[in-house]
């Protein structure tokens, strides 16, 4: 095998591989005498048939998996020679167009390989990390929320009219056209009016009823409507009044505390607190996440691969794209061009990705398959009914199982790098907290 560098310019590398004609028939004459032995043929005892006649009947094929076990070697030797680990997949191809048995096979490979990248001096990293309290104002708004999800329904006194708000039992038949549609009617059904249950236009028409009414609701569907055949239609629902009750709100005590699970409303009261506190950590560890990430991209500097940038700012164009597009869906549009601002973000984002992941590998920080599982677990929960079969698919895949990885191995990383940096806590109130995650988002 001969190996001539063609191309070392930056990060780019190309080589030109040539393997010998005689390698390639010594390959190939390796593999038929190891499979000698259990080849059996008509005229001949198992392990008798002659090299020749297995050559001629076997050869080409075999001849094939010599030259790519020939070629996927030699790009592995060449790599482990040098060192180099390619930013992406290499590019091998076949020079020459006019091969045949006999000839020497001549590849060309090239790729661009990841920089050197030195670790810097972490331990000279300053940051704050917002530390929230939840005070009982936040506790007690909560427990608000807690008690809307509780709240009963209570019935209005006889002759009073439903306001927004009320829970409505009515039965309806809806027409179109003057006809009834399948699925258009229902008997005993509860309505809570302002709750945007039904098809716009419909709850508001039955403010101001009262029990014994008999109302006719005229409405249209939406364009958009799920049920083709109903889409845009004009209909009318004639709506009986059984009941209306107004919302009634729990009283907070340890009974209404036991609903959810608490001994009593005191004991809810901390597991509220508690829940808040952690949910100010999480937002406040994203903060201070960020302020490590600008602090880095400052701190360091060195030379890029050009296509994982040039792959990371079209994917960002991309992203960026359908979200100002939310209708459009698919990769049915027209090609998205990259501008030097997805450039920048992509830099920054390449530059930061091969940091942590070199600080990664060096300090050998790893995910656990305890912490996979976790992760896939999780994720699994969003999927009810289906979390076995989900779980099965992300065992069989391992694109989902890097995607899943990553975030994971990010964050050990960035754990790490907390715990090496000078780290100053300095007291906030909520409000000073979401200001800064909603800079985050603005950024």
């Amino acid at each position: 095998m001969q190996v001539t560098e063609t191309l070392n310019e930056g990060l780019k590398r190309g080589y030109q591989i040539t393997i010998t004609a005689d390698e390639l028939e010594s390959k190939v004459n390796e593999k038929l005498t190891e499979a000698q032995p259990e080849i059996e043929m008509k005229g001949f005892r198992k392990g008798k048939v002659p090299m020749a006649l297995l050559k001629k009947k076997f050869g080409t094929q075999l001849l094939g998996e010599a030259m790519q076990e020939a070629v996927d070697g030699a790009v592995s030797e060449q790599l482990e020679q040098s060192g180099d680990r390619p930013a992406m997949q290499p590019e091998i191809k076949m020079e020459g167009e006019n091969w045949k048995e006999g000839d020497d096979v001549v590849v060309s490979m090239a790729y661009e390989k990841l920089p050197e990248i030195e670790q810097p001096d972490l331990s000279t990293l300053t940051l704050e990390k917002m530390v929230v309290k939840a005070d009982d104002e936040a506790v007690e708004e909560a427990l608000s929320g807690l008690a809307e999800q509780a709240k009963n329904f209570e019935d209005r006194a006889e002759g009073e009219t439903a306001e927004s708000g009320d829970q409505v039992t009515m039965d309806f038949v809806g027409r179109v056209d003057g006809e009834a549609f399948e699925g258009g009617s229902a008997e005993d059904f509860p309505l809570e009016l302002g709750s945007g249950q039904f098809i716009p236009g419909f709850e508001e028409q039955l403010v101001g009823v009262k029990v014994g009414d008999e109302k006719v609701v005229e409405v249209s569907f939406p364009e958009e409507y799920g049920a083709s055949h109903l889409a845009g239609k004009a209909a009318e629902f004639t709506c009986t009044i059984k009941a209306i009750k107004a919302p009634a709100a729990p009283v907070l005590d340890d009974d209404f505390a036991k609903q959810f699970g608490s001994e009593s409303l005191d004991a809810l009261k901390d597991q509220i607190r508690e829940r808040l506190e952690a949910e100010y950590a999480g937002a406040a560890r994203a903060v201070m996440k960020r302020s490590l990430l600008d602090k880095l991209d400052d701190l360091v500097s060195f030379e890029l691969p050009p296509t994982l940038v040039d792959a990371e700012a079209k994917q960002i164009a991309h992203q960026l794209w359908h979200e100002e597009n939310p209708d459009v869906h698919g990769h049915d549009h027209p090609e998205i061009e990259t501008t030097d601002e997805h450039t920048k973000l992509a830099e920054r984002r390449v530059r930061l990705g091969l940091l942590l992941a070199e600080l990664g590998t060096k300090n050998e920080i790893q995910v656990s398959d305890a912490e996979m599982t976790q992760a896939i677990l999780n994720q699994a929960r969003q999927y009810p009914g289906k979390e076995r079969e989900f779980f099965e698919f992300v065992q069989k895949n391992q694109q989902v199982q890097q995607q899943i990885r990553a975030p994971l191995f990010e964050d050990k990383v960035v754990d790490y790098i907390f715990e090496l940096a000078t780290v100053e806590d300095v007291e906030a109130d909520k409000d000073a907290l979401k200001a800064a995650v909603e800079k985050l988002d603005e950024e």
